[in-house]
């Protein structure tokens, strides 16, 4: 887990500050997320560290807010500067619920942790002098005195949902095996009926390019469809909606091409262990992020699936995970090279068939 990274900015160069310090100094482990500190200047405002989140350069963040130490001395000294202090706060922390959900949950479970242990390293620090000098018989100081650190947290795309989990594991999977079984009975009806010696070349194509626009934007209407179907209190919009029609519809049209160029040239018998493996590729490069994966891994930056998994994130996010410049570009450079492969795939089919069709009249020539 240390392999993510959380932000750390100090606004407050006092007390308070010193406390995060010393509380990660407590936890950090291989088991927790690194925590990178930078100052003041680096980031200048609270937007700035936003937007590095935003931008996926970090998993999450925390800053302790300007002022907190005077603020916070301030409220166990006064009733009305305690009540003010509480609704305040003396640290923020953010995290992106919908980039990859089950770790995004474990940086925002982490910052909790940090919280947690930056009140105890205050406690350590300034507990004693704080109990000697407060009030403690004013409700609202001696909650100030029992909560020292009060955190307000900032999720910047929350996604709540329970089946949240499945985007980026079982969900990944219907992009390619629906367009598999649809490939097969395609080409046991197209032997029955004996489609590709009868059409011409150009025909084929045209009939199969429409079969398989058709039935992919078929398949990624209800792959988008369940999707929204359970997405409970989910803030998603009817644009967001169109959006992940199209990006779904591209990688099942790309994989469609895929698998059916395969199943022109391979024995059905080996085709098994080809969607297996091709499925299990693809799916792996979306479990878990690349920092947590060995190097091998990365070859996932250049499967379908993954990439249309950052587009995904891109849309739902609502761009805070700026990856669009090099996803598109490798989902439409694979369709291509599917396209080509479809073509090639389909002339070889005629081609074949033309042949099979023509032996029997030189066998009975031959007898003749």
């Amino acid at each position: 887990m240390k392999a993510l990274k959380i932000l750390l900015v100090d606004y407050d160069d006092g007390i308070v500050g010193r406390s995060v310090k010393a509380a990660y100094s407590q936890l950090a482990s291989p088991s927790f997320p690194i925590i990178i500190e930078h100052s003041s200047t680096d980031y200048p405002t609270a937007n700035n560290i936003r937007e590095a989140v935003c931008k996926g350069h970090y998993w999450g963040a925390i800053y302790a807010n300007p002022n907190a130490s005077s603020r916070l001395s301030a409220a166990l000294a006064s009733p009305e500067a305690a009540q003010t202090y509480q609704n305040s706060g003396a640290l923020t922390y953010i995290s992106n619920g919908g980039r990859y959900p089950s770790y995004s949950q474990v940086i925002s479970s982490s910052l909790q942790i940090l919280v947690q242990g930056t009140r105890g390293a205050y406690n350590a620090m300034m507990g004693i002098e704080a109990m000697a000098t407060a009030n403690t018989t004013n409700a609202n100081i001696a909650q100030v005195l029992f909560d020292p650190i009060a955190a307000s947290s900032i999720d910047i795309s929350p996604i709540n949902q329970g089946v949240r989990f499945y985007y980026n594991t079982v969900t990944m999977v219907m992009v390619i095996l629906p367009q598999f079984f649809f490939v097969m009975a395609l080409n046991g009806i197209s032997a029955q009926t004996n489609i590709f010696g009868l059409l011409s070349l150009k025909k084929n194509i045209a009939f199969r390019l429409g079969v398989s626009i058709s039935f992919t934007i078929i398949a990624s209407l209800c792959m988008t469809g369940y999707i929204w179907a359970f997405r409970e209190d989910w803030g998603v919009t009817s644009g967001q909606f169109a959006l992940t029609w199209m990006a779904v519809w591209l990688a099942m049209h790309l994989n469609y091409f895929i698998i059916d160029s395969v199943t022109a040239v391979a024995p059905i018998s080996l085709m098994p262990f080809f969607i297996l493996t091709w499925v299990i590729m693809n799916v792996a490069s979306t479990l878990a992020p690349f920092e947590l994966s060995p190097g091998w891994y990365r070859i996932g930056y250049a499967l379908p699936v993954y990439e249309l998994y950052q587009v995904l994130l891109d849309i739902w996010t609502h761009s805070c995970n700026p990856t669009l410049y090099w996803s598109l570009p490798i989902l439409f450079s694979w369709w291509l090279v599917a396209l080509v492969a479809f073509v090639a795939a389909m002339r070889w089919r005629v081609l074949s068939a033309s042949v099979q069709s023509t032996e029997p009249s030189v066998v009975d020539s031959e007898k003749a």
